[in-house]
C-alpha cells in the first residue's frame, strides 16, 4: 500500500533516523520530510538518502499554516509523523516564547491542516505526535515508573509546552474524531546528536580536552534509550498502535548522571588511547539548573506487550557504538560546532 508521511523535523536528530528508516523500509511510500533547519536542523543528517526517489525535503516552519496546508494538498499526505521542537530544556529557561510558538501553535497548525485536509474522510489516516516523558514531572529516586496513566505534571517551559501539544492532539481525537496517537520517550542518544546535549557535548570535549560542566552533584537519573531503537518504536506504533492510544517509549535502562558521565570518559579516553580515566580529571561540577527533574524513568511494558517491541542494543554496546560514530565523524562535530553548515544553509535557502 502506498503511503505519502510527512515527517516533521525531519532534519533533527532523531526526525533523520526516522526518515532514514521509512525511506529506505518502505520504497513505496512517499517521505516528505518538513524542516525549518533551525540550528538542530542538518541536511547532512540525511546523506545517504537525499537521492532516493520516494523522498523529497521541504524547508518551512510549521508555524506556517498556509504552507502546511498546501503541503497536505500538493502531497496528498494520509500520514503525520511530528517530531519538530524546540527540545532543549536550558533553552527554554531562557527563552520560553519561542518553545510556545513552535512546540504549541506549531503542533496546532499541523493538527488544523491535517483536519481541514482529511475533512472527516479519516479510513487510513493518522497524526503521531512524538512527545517526551518530561510531561510527567519527576519521580523520587529509586521509586515508581511514568506510565501511560501517570498524571501531567511539567516543570520547565519545555515541558510545559510539549504537555500542551499533546493534550491539544488528544483534543483534537476526542472533539473532531481524528486518528491519533502520541508516543512519549525517555532521553535518546547515538549518531547525529546536536553537540548541545549531554553525550555528544562530553564526547567532544573529551577529544578537545575542555571541562565536562555536571549540574549538582550528577545524582539526576535518567532513562536512555538508543535512537534507532526509538525510531523502530515509531515505525510499529505508527503501522500498529491503536489509534487514540498513548505509548511510552523506554529503554528500560536508568543512570545517574554522573555514573553516565564516567562511563563516557573511559569509553571514549579508551578508542582515543589516551591512558585509563585520564579526561575524568575534566570533570567541573556547576550550579544546579532551576527545575532541574530528579529522575525520570520509563515503564514501556504497554509498546513490550501488545506491540512486542524492545530495545535492541544494552547501554554500553550503544554508548561505545555512538563514543566511535562520533570520533570517527570529527569533520560532521566540527562543522555543526562552528555553525559552518548554518552559512551553507543560509546560502542555499535564505535567512533562517
Amino acid at each position: 500500500m502506498r503511503r505519502n508521511i510527512l515527517i516533521t523535523g525531519g532534519a533533527g536528530f532523531i526526525g533523520s533516523h526516522v526518515v532514514r528508516l521509512f525511506a529506505t523500509k518502505y520504497p513505496d511510500y512517499r517521505i516528505v520530510n518538513l524542516d525549518k533547519l533551525t540550528y538542530a536542523g542538518n541536511l547532512a543528517n540525511l546523506r545517504d538518502v537525499e537521492q532516493a526517489p520516494n523522498y523529497t525535503f521541504v524547508k518551512a516552519d510549521i508555524c506556517d499554516f498556509d504552507t502546511v496546508c498546501a503541503l497536505f494538498r500538493r502531497y496528498a499526505v494520509d500520514g503525520v509523523i511530528h517530531l519538530a521542537a524546540e527540545s532543549h530544556v536550558d533553552r527554554s529557561i531562557t527563552d520560553p516564547f519561542t518553545f510556545a510558538r513552535t512546540n504549541v501553535m506549531g503542533t496546532l497548525s499541523l493538527l488544523e491542516a491535517a483536519r481541514r485536509a482529511w475533512n472527516g474522510a479519516w479510513e487510513g489516516k493518522l497524526f503521531h505526535h512524538v512527545s517526551t516523558d518530561e510531561v510527567y514531572g519527576a519521580l523520587e529516586a529509586g521509586g515508581g515508573l511514568f506510565t501511560e496513566e501517570t498524571k501531567y505534571d511539567p516543570h520547565s517551559p519545555y515541558s510545559a509546552s510539549k504537555a500542551s501539544s499533546d493534550h491539544f492532539v488528544r483534543a483534537y481525537r476526542d472533539t473532531y474524531g481524528m486518528p491519533t496517537l502520541v508516543t512519549n520517550c525517555s532521553n535518546n542518544y547515538g549518531p547525529y546528536q546536536f553537540p548541545e546535549k549531554l553525550i555528544p557535548l562530553f564526547i567532544n570535549n573529551i577529544r578537545q580536552g575542555r571541562p565536562l560542566p555536571v549540574y549538582g552533584r550528577g545524582e539526576n537519573v535518567r532513562d536512555w534509550l538508543y535512537v534507532e531503537d526509538h525510531a523502530r518504536a515509531i515505525d510499529t506504533i505508527f503501522h500498529r498502535g491503536r489509534a487514540g492510544a498513548t505509548y511510552n517509549i523506554g529503554g528500560f535502562n536508568e543512570w545517574r548522571n554522573i555514573d553516565l558521565i564516567r562511563l563516557l570518559v573511559r569509553t571514549t579516553d579508551q578508542l582515543l588511547g589516551n591512558p585509563e580515566g585520564a579526561s575524568e580529571r575534566l570533570v567541573t561540577f556547576v550550579t544546579d539548573r532551576a527545575g532541574h527533574d530528579l529522575r525520570y524513568a520509563i515503564d514501556a511494558s504497554k509498546l513490550r506487550d501488545e506491540l512486542g517491541w524492545e530495545p535492541s542494543l544494552q547501554f554500553e554496546e550503544g554508548i561505545e557504538r555512538t563514543v566511535r560514530w562520533y570520533l570517527d565523524h570529527s569533520d560532521w562535530m566540527d562543522g555543526v560546532t562552528s555553525g559552518a553548515y548554518e552559512k551553507y544553509y543560509e546560502a542555499m535557502y535564505g535567512n533562517r
